[in-house]
């Protein structure tokens, strides 16, 4: 377990650690996945029904008419409902979908997790936004981490380096820089990406 997590409370704590791996794995900024999971406040085992007739399943609520295109690879609702970190490893492999391929900037991509009808879509984002900024501030106290709008950007200052080693990956570029919502007070503010080196790599990815 990541030594600093013993510091959250023991039900956000795989909520934490499920997000920071399933972003690392999908190449997508931690923050978002962490928002994404803290808004979305699901719980293993979870249904919740539509308006339209689908249903959001498990932490991280995913939503069903999705899973259409998943069943060719065996996955079904009771393995998004499950416990452990597998629902948020979906729900990354969804984002990182629509972060490289919907219209918008980051943010309104991002907020397309919950719902691409603009309203739906502007509240989402608004709310989206300033937890991102929360969770950007927490992992630069714990990790190094990238502006991933800008290749090669400098690391973040951080108050504390985590026991293990940790290295920033080189940003992917991403396409324009979000402008924050209205009442956002997020300046300076960027989404951030971690990821992790064994002891014994080489220091280049």
């Amino acid at each position: 377990m990541l030594p600093f997590i013993v510091d959250l409370p023991p039900m956000e704590q795989e909520r934490v650690v499920c997000s920071i791996s399933a972003a690392v794995k999908y190449e997508i900024p931690a923050n978002i996945v962490l928002a994404v999971a803290e808004k979305e406040g699901g719980k293993p085992g979870q249904w919740v029904r539509n308006t339209n007739g689908t249903h959001d399943v498990g932490p991280m609520q995913f939503n069903t008419a999705y899973l259409g295109d998943l069943a060719r690879y065996g996955i079904t609702a009771d393995d998004v409902a499950a416990a452990g970190c597998y629902s948020y490893d979906l729900a990354a492999w969804r984002l990182r979908g629509h972060i490289l391929n919907d219209s918008g900037d980051i943010w309104t991509r991002a907020a397309n997790y919950h719902s691409r009808t603009p309203r739906f879509n502007a509240i989402y984002r608004a709310d989206l936004m300033q937890k991102a900024g929360k969770w950007a501030a927490w992992l630069d106290e714990h990790f190094v981490t990238r502006d991933v709008l800008e290749e090669g950007g400098q690391p973040a200052t951080t108050a504390q380096r985590p026991a293990q080693p940790v290295q920033a990956r080189a940003a992917q570029p991403v396409q324009e820089r979000a402008a924050p919502a209205q009442g956002a007070t997020l300046t300076g503010y960027v989404p951030r990406r971690i990821s992790f080196r064994t002891e014994g790599e080489g220091s280049g990815q």
